[in-house]
């Protein structure tokens, strides 16, 4: 196997922190040929007709009189798009929610996004949809600490995946399907081949299937993640398509896309793409060509090279026979037209602070946005979603009775929540994949931190330490610590939950540094998990903390498992009543 990762809005060189959709695109090498699964880590997208994915694209880039936002969607051209695109406001709702904002792609879901088939050696035909599920639970930032980790590093994630895999963390996803026959299709109150439509897992559980382990980074980046060429048309035996209009128009897309990217048709040569089973076809000449192919014939029937490739009606691609009637038409279905319904499940399905971090999320994407009737008509859309998310929207920006009327194609129904759709909802206590930076000085207590270290490990955290400078700094045992970062190039958004374990006089020395108290400030800002030891009290003092149940002194050996335990509950919620998150 081999994955890539992405993101869409920006060009190559962008931060990896943009509120934006992630791709999300896993190569199978089979023993029957490449299989690869091209998805995303929201399970819908925005448009119904492929023939609209250029606009799309256009739409959310720069603008191209200016050059400008780069990697952004807080700007005109992408709201006035999806503005006057209702089918996009179930995907809105997700790029407005913390899914947008990943905490690490080691700890992402994927999707197929569209409904597949599986196909039995009796013909038998399943709808299938394929979900990718990180072993070691799934997070996200806040938007403040994307903001700064972007200005801090632009390439945190890229580093994040790549230092997991060659500390021999490996990532693991689980794979798993939703899988139903069309009698279970037909009971929804939405057409599965809408790729603006997910499944409720509480309607059609996921099935477990196997596990995609991550243990070997590239040789050479561009030779394999760059040239990788990934295509929804790429699949073997047991798998077809369904007839999803947007998937109808990637399996066209792609093929045009490869030769563009790579330069010709012979791009599957490439050692990233060459499958790792036999592959015999007559595809002879063109740009790139890095075979060299013998013999007479380059066509099949033939009678001149009985050894040459010979079609095999038993194996290979067979399409699954469906019995279709009625007229050929270009018009988007009826079964198409609810948008809204889907949005309000999102939302609703959603806990108190992801639903907090919407309503800022449209605050500020549409606070960008210069045009008062672009903001008035997605004021009218998400009216439509929920009306108390457009009121809190409406008093964010201003814009109170500003709201335009969208008379919905399909007048929106209320869905069961769904509180698998909620990444706080089912989140689990752990430490595992993530870190705790402890800030040390000289004279610090060499106990706390071997028994902090000793605690992470056991926990499968990463624990690193921040020091003033990068030299070795003096514990009080007179033992020399070496940090792994100094101050100044480790702020507290690159790390899950912190540690002030500076002694007295390294207290009152970084009590006039700016970068230690944006340290401890930021830190109780974006509600994280905060241990100090005693003498660390005065820089907490001086960077304005309020001691609450998040932020625990560390003295005995009871404080550090309390403190352990807390921080394996990701944030301090409660805190977010006084400090917006």
């Amino acid at each position: 196997m081999f994955a890539r990762f992405s993101t869409v809005a920006g060009g190559a060189g962008s931060v990896d922190l943009p509120r934006d959709v992630r791709g999300f695109a896993v190569k199978f090498y089979t023993q029957e040929g490449t299989f690869d699964l091209v998805g995303n880590n929201i399970p819908v997208f925005f448009i119904q007709d492929a023939i609209k994915f250029p606009d799309l694209v256009h739409a959310v880039k720069m603008e191209p009189d200016r050059g400008y936002p780069q990697a952004a969607s807080a700007h005109d051209t992408f709201w006035d798009f999806v503005s006057l695109m209702p089918e996009s406001w179930h995907m809105i709702l997700w790029v407005m929610s913390d899914r947008a904002i990943p905490r690490s792609l080691r700890m992402m879901e994927g999707f197929g996004v569209h409904t597949f088939r599986l196909v039995n050696a009796e013909g038998v035909s399943t709808f299938v949809k394929f979900h990718w599920r990180p072993r070691i639970g799934s997070a996200s930032v806040l938007w403040d600490e994307a903001v700064k980790i972007s200005g801090a590093d632009p390439d945190f994630h890229r580093r994040d995946l790549f230092q997991a895999i060659e500390r021999g963390d490996f990532p693991e996803w689980e794979l798993s399907i939703q899988a139903f026959d069309q009698a279970t299709a037909d009971s929804f109150p939405f057409d599965v081949l809408d790729p603006t439509k997910l499944i409720p897992e509480e309607r059609v559980p996921l099935q477990p299937i196997g596990k995609m382990v991550l243990n070997r980074n590239p040789d050479n980046f561009f030779a394999e993640t760059e040239q990788v060429a990934f295509h929804p048309g790429h699949i073997v035996p047991g798998i077809d398509f369904s007839d999803d209009p947007l998937l109808q128009g990637r399996l066209f897309s792609y093929t045009d896309t490869q030769l563009s990217r790579l330069g010709g048709p012979n791009f599957h040569q490439l050692p990233i793409n060459r499958p790792r089973c036999p592959m015999h076809n007559f595809q002879r000449d063109a740009l790139m060509q890095m075979e060299v192919p013998g013999s007479r014939v380059n066509y099949e029937p033939n009678s001149l090279d009985p050894a040459s490739p010979r079609e095999n009606t038993s194996a290979g691609f067979a399409t699954h026979p469906v019995t279709q009637s009625g007229d050929k038409l270009r018009v988007r279905s009826e079964t198409f037209m609810d948008h809204y319904s889907q949005a309000r499940l999102f939302y609703r399905s959603m806990t108190v602070p992801e639903q907090d971090h919407i309503v800022s999320a449209f605050a500020f994407e549409l606070g960008k946005v210069e045009t008062p009737e672009v903001r008035c008509r997605v004021l009218g859309h998400i009216k439509n979603v929920d009306a108390g998310l457009c009121d809190r929207v409406e008093q964010a920006l201003g814009m109170q009775g500003q709201v335009d009327s969208i008379p919905p194609a399909v007048e929106p129904i209320d869905m069961q929540p769904s509180p698998a759709l909620s990444l706080l909802a089912k989140a689990q206590p752990t430490l595992e994949g993530r870190k705790i930076g402890v800030l040390v000085s000289e004279g610090c207590e060499l106990s706390i931190v071997d028994q902090l270290q000793a605690s992470a490990e056991a926990e499968g955290a990463v624990l690193e330490l921040i020091g003033p400078h990068i030299g070795a700094v003096g514990s009080n045992s007179h033992i020399a610590i070496k940090p792994h970062h100094a101050i100044a190039g480790a702020p507290s958004v690159f790390f899950d939950a912190v540690v002030v374990a500076v002694s007295a006089e390294g207290a009152e020395a970084l009590k006039q540094q700016a970068a230690a108290l944006n340290f401890i400030h930021d830190a109780f800002a974006h509600l994280k998990i905060i241990g100090f030891t005693a003498a660390s009290m005065p820089l907490l003092d001086r960077a304005g903390i309020d001691i609450d149940d998040g932020v625990v002194e560390m003295e005995t050996s009871q404080d550090m498992a309390a403190y352990i335990e807390a921080a394996k509950n990701g944030r301090f919620w409660p805190r977010a009543a006084t400090i917006k998150a």
